[in-house]
């Protein structure tokens, strides 16, 4: 497979680079000018491509100068269309199948897309303001991380108010994030705890959520408590119902962010208490955390594997409205220097990071088709070698797919903090994203 110019994603083309091609070629192949794929890609160096990088070529109506030895058939195949829009947009052709090398033809736009689908991001306050304005687009809601749930039912602050105002002013619906984080980073199962079993702490937590959402301006509320105590599942799916007694008739969304669970009954502090049926019955959409099977402290090893995603995907959608699921697509990667000692840790990186680094250090990379991820190795300045995993165009659309293929209501990113163009050149591509709010 890794010997084909591209790969065809039926709405888009993907194209893989080989050993020796420049920039200038693929743009010829195609017939996209070299500028349209570096700034669509938004290349950081145009001139200096990494084999095995992907390059997003987006469709439209094109020119194709014919190579030797190709067919009406092959370059119809190779483009996602019909040979009778071929012959639509070429009369010249006159139904013909006979085509000469360096004979130019018009190439039509590609067919429907796979349909709409709602798409959350997760962003952090400090995130920069130019990267949010070229993300929110590609969005239905932005989800601002986090106001963290104080013992005495407060909240402690964030400054919110620049992404929810950029949200709306591109019709994207800006979601308050509640989480039981404590100071220094890390859940907290005994503040889960303190606010899961006492109703007075929760009436005054219900009481600042509900003013928050109406003075910061809000559409509603993704409530992502984790590493609860499993005694304590039933208190927070009784929670759950107070959230969603209190808020809903006052106009606000409330969404869970729950464990990647593969089954109902799977033990560990991180599963137990999440309680998909009852989840999937209350909220308007939960989000599944489908990620992190690669992280930092643990062995090297793609950060969301396609494979097991799907395992999780196969029991959520048997208890939960497959319309009611995000899938969550992490937007980030893992440097990890070998061999894997347990207790060390890995470096995070963005995915155009992963890309310049490989370039830096001469890698070729490489994709592993068992979890649909990209990876490569290297060697440093003290001659350890590394392995880094990350996210391509390959894998956004593997993913993607799989949201289509499972009748998903949509996909959740975390987070946006790195730019990564060719998530949504994929995206973009494949579905329209629905907006809620004008």
């Amino acid at each position: 497979i890794e010997l084909y110019y591209f790969m065809r994603c039926d709405f888009l083309i993907i194209h893989v680079v080989k050993k020796g091609e420049n920039l200038y070629e693929i743009s010829k192949l195609y017939g996209v000018s070299y500028n349209k794929i570096a700034t669509d890609n938004e290349l950081t160096n145009p001139n200096e491509l990494v084999v095995g990088q992907t390059l997003v070529i987006l469709s439209g109506t094109r020119k194709h100068r014919i190579l030797p030895g190709q067919s009406l058939y092959g370059i119809a195949k190779m483009y996602g269309v019909s040979i009778a829009s071929l012959y639509a947009s070429n009369p010249i052709l006159n139904n013909s199948i006979i085509i000469y090398p360096g004979q130019i033809i018009n190439i039509p736009p590609s067919p429907e897309k796979l349909g709409t689908i709602e798409v959350n991001a997760y962003a952090l306050p400090g995130t920069n303001m130019d990267v949010l304005a070229k993300t929110l687009p590609n969005l239905t809601y932005l989800s601002i991380f986090s106001y963290q749930i104080q013992a005495n039912g407060t909240l402690k602050g964030i400054n919110d108010v620049p992404l929810i105002q950029a949200a709306r002013r591109a019709k994207v619906a800006p979601m308050m994030v509640i989480t039981n984080l404590k100071e220094g980073g890390g859940f907290d199962s005994n503040l889960a705890h303190t606010i899961l079993t006492n109703q007075a702490i929760q009436k005054t937590l219900f009481s600042n959520i509900s003013s928050t959402l109406k003075s910061k301006n809000y559409y509603g509320l993704d409530i992502d408590l984790e590493y609860i105590f499993p005694e304590d599942r039933e208190n927070y799916n009784t929670f759950l119902r107070r959230a969603v007694t209190t808020l809903k008739p006052l106009g606000y969304s409330v969404t869970t962010a729950l464990a990647p669970k593969p089954s109902g009954d799977i033990k560990g502090l991180l599963y137990e208490a999440h309680d998909y049926p009852v989840h999937g019955a209350l909220a308007n959409h939960v989000i599944l955390m489908t990620y992190e099977w690669g992280y930092t402290s643990g062995p090297p090893l793609a950060v969301s594997p396609l494979n097991e995603v799907k395992k999780i995907l196969n029991y959520a959608i048997t208890v939960i409205p497959s319309k009611k699921i995000f899938m969550g697509i992490p937007n980030y990667g893992y440097d990890w220097t070998l061999p894997y000692v347990k207790g060390t840790k890995a470096t995070a990186l963005g995915n155009v990071e992963a890309v310049d680094l490989a370039n830096k250090m001469h890698a070729s990379i490489k994709y592993d088709y068992t979890s649909q991820a990209p990876f490569f190795n290297y060697y440093d300045t003290d001659k350890k070698e590394h392995v880094v995993w990350f996210e391509d165009a390959r894998s956004m659309n593997a993913k993607l797919r799989t949201a289509s293929e499972y009748n998903l209501g949509g996909v959740s990113y975390w987070t946006i903090g790195k730019y990564f163009p060719q998530a949504w050149l994929v995206q973009n591509s494949l579905f329209n994203v629905k907006k809620l709010i004008e």
